[in-house]
């Protein structure tokens, strides 16, 4: 019996076995515990941290562009800039072959001159001077004399029938010599008349000087020049013996200091966004890189409702998606990196108006 239980001793003695108690893993639980505590803690802090602010990956650098295009068409003769250039307002980019233009000015001061001609053998002509009318008026004179006395000698029986219709035909041809001769010296004057437009000058001779006008302003832009200051882009049209079409953009003018970002901010982060409001600008592109800048309009309409094609929403399957609204970020101080137009950006407003 001794040899089968450990626990009785061959001598007869009882031996109490000694069950020490388990200790408890304090650290296994503490860990357990202070984990979610610290993330808790650290949510609690990351969510303080975001308050008033909102934030977007969806913002692009905008810049001013200028499509340039040439008022007149024509052949390129000359070529002053290239893709990447720097170009002031006012510089020569390309001109136009100005012959065409030069051809055109030629006609019109022959058409000037042809018209102050006219008009010197108008206001010389026996029309405008009288003479025809005078002449007309000595003719019936006339007729009317020798038909009183041929008259008189076929009342007496001296004169046929024949001869004094004939006479009487002459009066009436007198007369109506007469009233063309008006007619001419009023058609004369007419075409020497100035009109209200055009005070003291002829018709023919300001319709030359016009041509003239419009012949000179054409030719004066087959220059093209640089409408304000900034780099030439997208010039690959730009090539001497291209033929340029007549408002059609030849090439692309971003202009300097003009750099902007274009935020699309979820329409649930607009609530407190007001304009004026501080905000921080940073570029995919220059990492490390932030600029200061400021809320400086918020877009009228969102993106949807400003495309070609607006969505129509009213549909039996209709899912509602939050929309953007594009936000307008000015910033505020010169960048020391360039700043180009379609860079990506993440830009943080400050609601609350106190930068971080």
């Amino acid at each position: 019996m001794a040899e089968a239980d450990p626990h009785i001793q061959t001598d007869g003695a009882v031996v109490v076995e000694d069950y020490a108690k388990p200790k408890r893993k304090w650290g296994r639980l503490t860990l357990m515990l202070s984990v979610p505590l610290l993330l808790l803690i650290a949510g609690g802090v990351y969510w303080l941290s975001l308050q008033g602010q909102v934030s977007t990956d969806n913002a692009y650098v905008q810049q001013d562009k200028v499509s340039v295009s040439a008022q007149v068409g024509g052949e390129i003769v000359d070529v002053m800039v290239g893709e990447g250039d720097t170009v002031n307002a006012g510089d020569l980019l390309f001109r136009i072959d100005p012959e065409p233009y030069r051809l055109q000015i030629a006609q019109a001061d022959a058409a000037i001159a042809t018209a102050q001609a006219n008009v010197t053998a108008l206001a010389n002509s026996s029309d405008l001077s009288g003479a025809d009318v005078s002449a007309a008026r000595e003719d019936i004179a006339f007729a009317e004399a020798n038909y009183r006395r041929k008259d008189e000698l076929f009342r007496r029986g001296f004169l046929t029938k024949t001869e004094h219709d004939a006479a009487e035909h002459a009066v009436n041809q007198a007369r109506e010599g007469l009233r063309q001769a008006q007619a001419r010296q009023a058609a004369a004057r007419a075409m020497l008349a100035t009109g209200a437009a055009v005070p003291g000058e002829n018709p023919q001779v300001a319709a030359g000087k016009a041509q003239r006008a419009v012949a000179q302003l054409q030719l004066g832009r087959t220059e093209v020049r640089a409408p304000s200051a900034g780099r030439v882009a997208q010039a690959d049209r730009l090539q001497r013996g291209q033929q340029v079409v007549q408002g059609l953009p030849v090439l692309t003018l971003v202009e300097d200091g003009t750099s902007y970002v274009e935020a699309n901010f979820k329409e649930t982060d607009l609530a407190d966004m007001r304009v004026g409001q501080p905000a921080e600008v940073e570029f995919d592109a220059y990492p490390g890189l932030k600029l200061k800048g400021h809320v400086e309009t918020i877009g009228a309409g969102t993106g949807s409702e400003f495309s070609v094609i607006p969505a129509q929403n009213a549909t039996g399957n209709w899912v509602k998606v939050t929309q953007r609204v594009p936000v307008r970020i000015a910033i505020d101080e010169k960048s020391p990196r360039p700043l180009i137009a379609g860079l990506s950006t993440d830009v943080t407003v400050f609601t609350d108006g106190k930068r971080r």
